[in-house]
């Protein structure tokens, strides 16, 4: 096999990993709005998150990477926005929202994070990213319909949850530019440390606790072992192959396998003012993904030419 033969192979290799995680990640949401018909959000989320470190672990093992914590202060910081509260309040938002309605407000995260690298990190937004995030508002106001102030809760717990993750995403630009940190270790820690909120908010919201149905084992078992621990060894397996422009395209597939396996599986339809508002979000993290491709090429080129 030729170095060329053995790159194209690596680069099929990475697109299957991906294709297969924006699969999982995709149809998570139906499996979550699914497991909650038998269990109370913060519960479910405090045993989605607590049992997921576990295999998470193992994973650490398996690989070979660092089982000591990253600095611990950051990393609890982490876990409260990425954690707790993003996955606290996106499970919130599903118990009376959609799951393609809020698969496609929860990714409007890659929007805050780029307002708020611009706020704290220095980080200027360009003219294509500028018009990515008019275009994101705009699909914000058709999609909450803040007019309608009952029927935007479920909406705006779901942008709260996308801002969490966002803000987790600049702590972590914080913390790597201090120090080289092994992501699979951070995002271990950091679930240990933020599950631990969200097991407390779990006893004082337990009620009769979780009715331990077929189908709510199997929409645990599903995020523990598929929704973290597979998936993530398949997104760090994509990014060895392939570049963080191109692993971004899970990004932008999940939302939409999101939306159409809540349609095809739950009978979801959205009003034409939401449908018009997710596209307009979609066409958004489109844009976004299509800038950061070609940001991508072009170091690549400036890289390459001294050497050709």
């Amino acid at each position: 096999m030729t170095p060329g033969d053995a790159d194209r192979r690596a680069r099929d290799l990475g697109v299957l990993a991906l294709a297969l995680l924006a699969l999982i990640w995709g149809y998570n949401w139906v499996v979550m709005k699914v497991g909650l018909d038998y269990v109370r959000p913060l519960p479910f989320a405090a045993l989605r998150t607590s049992l997921s470190v576990l295999p998470l672990g193992l994973l650490l093992i398996v690989l070979r990477r660092p089982l000591r914590p990253p600095p611990v202060g950051w990393t609890m910081v982490v876990g409260l926005l990425q954690t707790t509260g993003f996955v606290g309040l996106l499970m919130w938002a599903l118990e009376s929202g959609g799951a393609g309605k809020t698969s496609v407000l929860t990714y409007t995260m890659p929007f805050w994070l780029l307002l708020l690298a611009w706020a704290f990190l220095g980080e200027r937004l360009r003219g294509a990213q500028w018009l990515a995030v008019a275009l994101a508002l705009c699909g914000l106001v058709l999609v909450l319909e803040p007019w309608a102030l009952q029927s935007a809760s479920a909406g705006a717990l779901a942008v709260a949850a996308g801002a969490c993750w966002a803000a987790s995403a600049v702590v972590v630009k914080r913390l790597q530019a201090r120090r080289e940190v092994d992501v699979l270790s951070l995002t271990t820690w950091q679930m240990l440390f933020g599950s631990l909120p969200l097991l407390l908010a779990a006893v004082l919201t337990w009620g009769d606790g979780p009715r331990w149905t077929s189908g709510f084992v199997l929409a645990l078992v599903y995020n523990v072992s598929l929704g973290n621990a597979l998936a993530w060894f398949l997104w760090l397996f994509a990014l060895r192959r392939l570049s963080a422009g191109a692993a971004g395209i899970a990004t932008l597939a999940t939302p939409v396998i999101g939306v159409a396996a809540a349609s095809l599986q739950l009978g979801e339809r959205p009003s034409a003012g939401e449908a018009a508002g997710m596209a307009l979000i979609i066409g958004a993290l489109t844009l976004l993904t299509v800038r950061g491709l070609l940001a991508g090429r072009a170091d690549a080129g400036a890289t390459a030419a001294p050497g050709e």
